[in-house]
């Protein structure tokens, strides 16, 4: 099945992977509306009043993707309040809120959150980063059992690898992942269309998955 005419709210969305997403989604003939902090619908997920106006602003909400985060770079115990707010407490949240909105109105929809590949294998330095996003999976995966069966609203989450689109760029740049090639780890660096095709499958009404982490990385977490 198609996504065409499905109401798809992308929060924080005008990045790269959000916008090569709702590129993909817009050709598919779905009705998006893109949610950042500076473009599109303006929200800040990690406000309570915010969370609510943006989901008020949806008429008829089918799909939520999250791809709100922050790097949390700076000392640990600076990094990690923002952290919590912004790459658990918030996309948590509004996804919860999302999820009742979408029982109440007997809607049968889909939630994509997004990890990363830190919160999955284990990378020196990232306890700030890696640690909120590994609870944003785990809580991910709890409001999905809790939305399974007869509800039969979809909660997923995708952790990307090294794309060549928004966080990662810089680091790209800095030559950090040049030894994933090097070694033969990777074949090429994720693009961001490979994101954006994920969150359609995971989007589309008849799919059958619920609870899950995918991996969009090339193998690095292998």
């Amino acid at each position: 099945m198609s996504v065409r005419e499905l109401e798809i709210l992308l929060v924080g969305g005008a990045g790269g992977l959000g916008s090569a997403t709702a590129d993909l989604l817009n050709q598919e003939g779905a009705r998006v509306v893109i949610s950042s902090r500076r473009h599109g619908t303006r929200a800040d997920i990690t406000n309570a009043a915010d969370r609510k106006q943006l989901l008020d602003s949806v008429s008829n909400l089918y799909g939520l993707v999250v791809f709100a985060g922050d790097p949390a770079r700076g000392p640990i115990d600076e990094a990690m309040p923002r952290s919590h707010a912004v790459n658990y407490e918030g996309p948590i949240l509004l996804a919860r809120e999302a999820a009742e909105r979408m029982r109440a109105r007997g809607t049968k929809g889909a939630i994509v959150l997004f990890g990363t590949m830190q919160a999955v294998v284990l990378f020196p330095g990232s306890t700030a980063y890696a640690g909120q996003k590994a609870a944003l999976i785990h809580a991910g995966r709890i409001l999905a059992k809790e939305c399974r069966g007869p509800a039969d609203i979809r909660v997923n989450v995708i952790a990307p690898g090294v794309i060549r689109a928004g966080m990662a760029e810089p680091s790209i740049a800095s030559g950090k992942y040049d030894r994933y090639l090097a070694e033969g780890v990777i074949s090429r660096y994720g693009k961001a269309i490979d994101v954006a095709r994920a969150v359609r499958f995971l989007l589309e009404p008849d799919n059958y998955i619920t609870g899950q982490v995918l991996c969009v990385d090339g193998g690095i977490t292998l």
